[in-house]
């Protein structure tokens, strides 16, 4: 059994943020590996579906507690059905990477991700996997001078939607290939 987390912001004045991107790449997977729409479960505090693929139950979820606290979130779903650390992945935008790149990592520091301090708080652990999916592009396709907080949670550009959308399909695809295999 697995658990794929996508770290975000509920609510439509978020939608197609850069600080989404983790909603995003949910969104793209389920409907890439078949799975039904993402149900809300307050007592999870996430919105959720779950199914088979290559004959293992996967879970879904992007939590509902907004980004700065998706550790609380993340730790009810860890508990309820009984995750080992190393059978969860989660997925966040990163500030630090240039839009249309991805890295994963084992573990690690939450680096300046605030979802990312969070759930390690909660945890109480950094030996939680992570793909992080670049969306810097300040100075290249955005405003040089906005803001950090105003920029993570700005829309992208037409140019760098294309950019975006391509990269989250090759997310999916290493995601596929390299965490939900046997």
């Amino acid at each position: 059994m697995k658990l794929i987390v996508g770290l975000g912001n509920p609510g439509s004045n978020y939608l197609g943020t850069r600080h989404n991107a983790g909603f995003e790449f949910i969104k793209v997977l389920k409907d890439k590996i078949g799975f039904g729409g993402l149900i809300e479960d307050k007592k999870l505090k996430s919105a959720i579906t779950e199914g088979l693929y290559n004959n293992e139950k996967i879970i879904l979820a992007m939590p509902l507690t907004f980004m700065n606290l998706s550790g609380e979130a993340l730790s009810k779903l860890k508990y309820y059905y009984k995750f080992e650390d190393k059978d969860i992945l989660i997925v966040y935008d990163d500030l630090d990477l240039p839009i249309g790149s991805f890295r994963y990592r084992e573990k690690g520091s939450a680096g300046t991700h605030n979802g990312m301090k969070s759930i390690i708080d909660f945890l109480k652990t950094e030996e939680i996997q992570r793909l992080r999916i670049g969306i810097e592009s300040r100075g290249e396709t955005s405003n040089p001078n906005i803001n950090t907080s105003s920029f993570v949670l700005s829309k992208f550009s037409d140019t760098e939607r294309e950019v975006f959308d391509r990269v989250v399909l090759e997310v999916v695809n290493y995601v596929k290939n390299n965490f939900l295999i046997q």
